[in-house]
């Protein structure tokens, strides 16, 4: 009687495990040994416990990246950058890092590209978008918006 219980118990717990959720807006990336098997999409999945598991949940809406960078020579940045995931096949790889990618894409084209005597916020921020959605088209995200406040 225990053993059946103690089995039933197992079996139950083993098939909780195996059942992935993924919410409206998300996706989620499989993984087998280590290597991409598979996006699932939103709904419920069935993924074998021990030998696969989640590696990125993925979120399809709008994100919200803040920066600033301390200038020397003019006035301080300080930047919204809206951005999301258009691709997630592409994304997922970068995915950990895309902050950090964003950031310093950024703080790299303020630089390279100073803002111009006379020059407003709106087309510096146009600007900066163009050079974000260079690099970051390639790996399956897009900026949406650049907001600056040049204080």
């Amino acid at each position: 009687m225990t053993t059946a219980l103690l089995l039933l118990t197992t079996c139950l717990a083993l098939l909780a495990s195996a059942v992935k959720r993924v919410p409206a807006g998300q996706v989620h990336s499989l993984y087998r040994g280590g290597k991409l098997l598979r996006l699932l999409q939103p709904g419920v999945h069935l993924v074998l416990p021990g030998l696969q598991r989640i590696g990125h949940r993925i979120d399809l809406s709008g994100q919200v990246l803040h920066f600033r960078e301390a200038r020397a020579s003019a006035h301080d940045i300080h930047g919204t950058v809206y951005w999301q995931v258009l691709e997630p096949e592409r994304a997922d790889a970068v995915i950990d890092q895309v902050e950090q990618l964003i950031r310093t894409g950024a703080l790299d084209a303020l630089q390279a590209e100073p803002a111009e005597a006379g020059e407003d916020r709106r087309h510096l921020g146009h600007r900066l978008k163009q050079r974000l959605n260079a690099a970051l088209r390639e790996r399956g995200m897009m900026v949406t918006r650049v907001d600056l406040d040049l204080a």
